[in-house]
């Protein structure tokens, strides 16, 4: 079953074309992973699939559902971006945890307000009391339950990731993207947040990541894409990626990072 589908995706910022043009699919469970060059597109592409910017043209569907259309006759109100967000979650390269709050309560707070929204106007007890044990059972499968109580200023750069990741999670996306989630990392932090998203591949999550690690990419993804000036230059296994066979710019571009 195929869980995202993205036909045709493009995005100018004034007369730069960013997306010339972006159509791939995933089933769900596999990981994709986007590598190129920064100024590919990379980040806008992840930006558009989670609502955070409008693409000009081209469509997404989640699930066989058609989430965004450039021909769609209306356009979506704010309640349905938000409702059509949910689909995606989305870890950035800087943690962006708020610092005011504890680690459980960074966690739990989109949690909460999203609860709001619906039907109660005031969180009941029993799900304030849900949302919390689900914050716990996540923050123990990430290995930092004991850091519940902490403050983003208290962790280590790999452990905010880490909060980060969990966050995300909150929510149950159908899909959770990375945008090179170790690149604000020292060399010895990264391996623990890959471990933590090679475990979530691991449990059958569809992940999509924007990464520079060569050897996790070989090692975790399905289906690779590589994207050169805002198109997909190649695309493929990662044994056909790897194999030299894929062409010259994406050979020269492993060449250079691994």
């Amino acid at each position: 079953m195929k869980i995202l589908e993205v036909k045709d995706l493009k995005k100018s910022f004034g007369k730069t074309e960013v997306l010339k043009g972006i159509s791939f699919s995933i089933e769900k469970g596999e990981v994709l992973t986007v590598l190129g060059s920064s100024g590919s597109g990379k980040t806008t592409l992840l930006r558009c699939l989670n609502f955070l910017e409008t693409p000009g043209s081209g469509e997404i569907m989640v699930a066989g559902k058609e989430i965004y259309s450039s021909n769609a006759e209306k356009k979506l109100t704010d309640k349905e971006i938000r409702e059509r967000r949910l689909n995606f979650g989305l870890v950035f390269q800087q943690f962006n945890l708020f610092p005011q709050y504890t680690v459980l309560k960074n966690l739990t707070l989109a949690a909460r307000l999203g609860a709001k929204e619906g039907p109660f106007k005031r969180l009941p007890k029993s799900a304030s009391a849900e949302i919390e044990k689900r914050a716990l059972e996540i923050l123990e499968s990430v290995g930092l339950l004991e850091k519940k109580d902490a403050y983003p200023c208290q962790l280590s750069g790999g452990q905010q990731q880490r909060v980060a990741i969990a966050r995300a999670l909150m929510l149950s996306p159908k899909i959770l993207c990375f945008d090179e989630p170790t690149s604000a990392l020292d060399p010895e932090l990264t391996g623990e947040v890959l471990s933590v998203i090679k475990s979530l591949a691991d449990r059958g999550m569809t992940l999509v990541i924007v990464t520079h690690e060569m050897a996790f990419a070989k090692e975790v993804s399905d289906k690779i894409i590589f994207m050169d000036n805002g198109v997909i230059a190649a695309e493929g296994t990662p044994e056909e990626i790897f194999s030299g066979s894929a062409g010259e710019r994406i050979n020269k571009f492993i060449s250079a990072v691994s």
